[in-house]
Formats: structure tokens, sequence, C-alpha cells
């Protein structure tokens, strides 16, 4: 593939890589969803497909010019997360909802923290970032089972509202890791560093990011009035984030927290939930290019290599965070429903629809190894890679057993509908069955009909497009 780039221009070669990356991105997810697995699964496949190992379809020049889609892919997640700071959400997720979803996520932390810096020997740095980023969990897994299980009741509940908190927590658990393990990393090859340089700056740095994502949200409010049209809001809402991940490239931060405050503050000023759909239908080719670039970026030698990361073989220290991460977020769940008295199928099954991560895990670990660098940054990407997709493969399954045995969805057909049984006329067994199945049907078409409001967001904005409404007017034109 070098022959063939060498003889295109910069401007084609970009081109053709971007296309193959979004060909293959959506080639494999043909193949995973037949085997009812998350896209992102698909994705981090198809960039090992192209990537250096494989068919090297990618120019390197490519992958290191592309860095900034992690920024903006995770400015997009971050501003997203930020919707579930909605003070009406928070109060009705309540204390108890907030505890479980402390207990689950430091204390993967805290045990991931010890197997890695006092076991495996790894560096402390190393060991606090890779703890801060077992703490996140990736909610797509659990809410595709749920929605196709119909899954429903408290256990249902209080996993979504745990998931929705889950990676407020992790975001902001990177941003103290990374800041304390670039200070000891400095102090390590720097002796007479000065503390305000590696310590107290990035703090002011990071608290400056949330006053400007204040701001932003309140700008963001002022510039988005209703009578706005949705392509003037798509473009106002994308340039804020742009800008705001422009000014913490130039501060070298990241801009994770500050985007999520920006989420948060519109969100609770303007309650506006259609721009995060609108968003998130803007989303997809983004997030795409990045989890496949991510692929790419997958140094399968690194994983194999005998020699390790300190001596420690990095396919070996990818299982053990496996393990141990889920043997945390079990644990912690556990113990935080036992502490707020929730029902015991919550207690003892919440932890299994944790066990999926994906997405902000995979993001972090992204800004993590550009910040870190060198042979720690290669191995913080490599482990959290590979431990995701191992997740994605069998999250889904540990999820739905979850599901199951908490009693929240049941495969017998009388549990799946009701029918009344009248007292005049005893109804056979025949009659019972013939009516269950009639009003699933039934329920089957309802749902069907419905229109989300993901759907009614997009189709608004489709509406909105002046070549969507001269189609529209032509074929009423044939219609006359």
């Amino acid at each position: 593939m070098e022959e063939f780039y060498s003889n295109l221009s910069p401007v084609a070669t970009v081109i053709i890589a971007i296309a193959f990356m979004l060909v293959f991105g959506f080639l494999i997810t043909r193949i995973t969803k037949r085997l009812r697995l998350p896209n992102v699964t698909a994705y981090i496949i198809a960039g090992i497909i192209i990537g250096p190992y494989c068919l090297n379809l990618i120019p390197e020049n490519i992958i290191g010019g592309t860095a900034f889609i992690s920024d903006i892919a995770l400015a997009f997640i971050a501003f997203s997360v930020g919707e579930y700071f909605k003070y009406s959400t928070l109060k009705k997720a309540g204390i108890k909802v907030v505890i479980i979803t402390l207990f689950e996520s430091i204390l993967a932390s805290i045990l991931v923290l010890i197997v890695s810096a006092f076991i495996l020997k790894l560096p402390f740095a190393f060991s606090m970032v890779l703890s801060a980023l077992a703490s996140a969990t990736a909610p797509a897994s659990t809410i595709m089972t749920i929605r196709q299980t119909k899954a429903k009741g408290e256990y249902v509940d209080t996993l979504l509202e745990v998931v929705a908190l889950d990676d407020v927590v992790s975001l902001v658990a990177y941003s103290v890791a990374i800041s304390v393990a670039v200070a000891i990393s400095m102090e390590d090859t720097i002796k007479n560093a000065v503390a305000f340089n590696i310590v107290i700056l990035p703090i002011i740095k990071n608290i400056l990011a949330i006053i400007v994502g204040v701001i932003l949200g309140f700008l963001l409010k002022a510039l988005l009035p209703e009578k706005r049209s949705t392509d003037n809001r798509l473009i106002i809402a994308i340039s804020v984030l742009f800008l705001f991940c422009g000014l913490c490239a130039v501060l070298d931060i990241s801009p994770l927290l500050g985007c999520m405050v920006i989420g948060m503050v519109y969100i609770n000023i303007s309650n506006d939930e259609k721009l995060f759909l609108q968003l998130n239908y803007f989303n997809p080719p983004i997030l795409l290019l990045f989890f496949v670039r991510s692929g790419v970026n997958f140094n399968l030698n690194a994983l194999w290599s005998s020699n390790g990361f300190f001596g420690v073989p990095l396919w070996l220290a990818g299982v053990v965070y496996f393990f141990v991460r889920m043997v945390g977020k079990y644990s912690g769940a556990f113990i935080g429903s036992a502490i707020t008295k929730k029902s015991k199928e919550i207690r003892n099954y919440l932890g299994f629809g944790l066990v999926p991560q994906a997405g902000v895990a995979i993001g972090l670990a992204s800004l993590g190894a550009r910040t870190l660098g060198g042979e720690m940054g290669v191995a913080l990407e490599t482990i959290i890679l590979a431990s995701s997709v191992l997740y994605e493969l069998i999250g889904p399954a540990i999820s739905k057993l979850g599901l199951y045995l908490s009693r929240s969805y049941s495969d017998k057909i009388e549990d799946l509908t009701m029918v009344e049984q009248s007292d005049e006329k005893k109804k056979s067994d025949m009659e019972l069955l013939i009516e269950r199945i009639q009003k699933i049907k039934k329920e089957v078409e309802e749902e069907n009909s419905k229109m989300t409001a993901e759907e009614s967001a997009f189709t608004e904005a489709a509406i909105n497009n002046d070549s969507f409404m001269n189609i529209k007017r032509g074929i009423i034109k044939n219609i006359k």
C-alpha cells in the first residue's frame, strides 16, 4: 500500500484513508450485528484489520495526523455526560444511587491500583491512571440488552441510574489521576522541578477550564433561542465545543471536565434535551473514526512481547486488569446496595450490568497515552483496548444474565403480557394462549409505529434541510 499512496497527492491520501476507515468500520458491524455485539467492538476490530499488523491500509502519517479526533470525540461524549447532571435527574436518582455508584467505581479503582502497583510492580504513576480508567462503564451494551429483553422494574431503573452517573465519576477520577501522574513523572526526571509548575499549575488550568465551561454553557443558551433553526443549532453547538477543545489544546489540558460542565450548565438552564439528541445523530461518523483509529493504534507486538512493560507481559497485565476490575465492580455494587438496603435482586446481580467497558475508557486511554507518552503510553492504550474487546464480547451475555436472575424479564409467554380471566366463562389454556399471542402482536405493532425522541429530532433536522424540502415538494407535485 505504500507504493499506492506514494503516487497520490496528500489530499487524495487523506480522503482515501478516511474512506477505508469508514467503510471497514461499517462492514464489520454487519458481522457483529448478527452476533449481537456492540458497534464499538466492530470498529476496534476493523481498525486492527486495516492497521499495520494486517492489511496495512492506513499510512503512518495519517494515523499521527488524526490525533485531534480523540479530543473531538471525547468532547461530544463528555458534553453528553453533562446531561445526566440535570438537577431533576439527580434528585430522582437520590442519595442511594450516588452511594452505590461511588462504591462500585472507587472499589474497582482501588483494587486495580493495589494489584498493578504492589503485585505486578508497575510504576505508580501508570497504575494511578489505569486504576482511574477502571471506574468507567460502557452503558451501550447494557442498554442494548435491556431493550432487547424489554426488561423493567426496580433493578433496571437502578442499573440505568448507576450507569448514567458512572462515567461522571470516571471523568473526574481520570482528571485527578493524570495530573498526579504527570507530576510524579516530572519529579522522577527533573529533580529540581518547582512544585508550582508540576502540581499547582495543572490544577489552576483545570479550574480555569471549568470556569470557561460554565461561561460557554450560558453562552450556548443565549445563542440557541427556541426560534433558531435546527441546522443552525447544530452549527453553533459544534462551534462552541470545537472552540473549547482548541482552548484546552493551547493550555495542554484535557477538554473532558470543561465539556461536561458545558453540558451540565446548558441542560439545567434550558431544559433542552433535544440538542443532545440531535448531536447524537451527528456523532456516529466521528465516533467510528475515533474507535477505528484506536484499533489501528493497537500495538499487537507490544501485547505479545516477551519483554513486556517493566518485566510484565502486557497480555498478562491485560488479563489481570480484566478480572480485577470485574471483581471490584461486583463487590462495590454489592456493598453499596447492602448499605442502602436495596432488594436482594439488586444487591446480588447489579454488578453483572456494570461489566462492559469501552467508549469513555478507550477515549481516556488515548488521551492518557498521548500525555504520558513513550512506553508507558503504549502500554496504557494496549491494555485498555485489549480488555475492552473482551468486555464487549462477554458484557452483553453477563448483563442479560443479571437481568434474568433479577427477574427483570422472563422468557415465559404468560409473563410477557397479562390476559384477564373472565368470571362468567372459564377460558381454556388454548384460548388464553391465543389471546396472549394476539395481545403481544398488537403491542409489537404499536411499539414499531412509535417515533422515538431521537427519530423525531433527526426528522426535524431533515425537514429543515432545503434539499429535503425540494424533494418533498416534488413528490407532492407528482401526486397531485
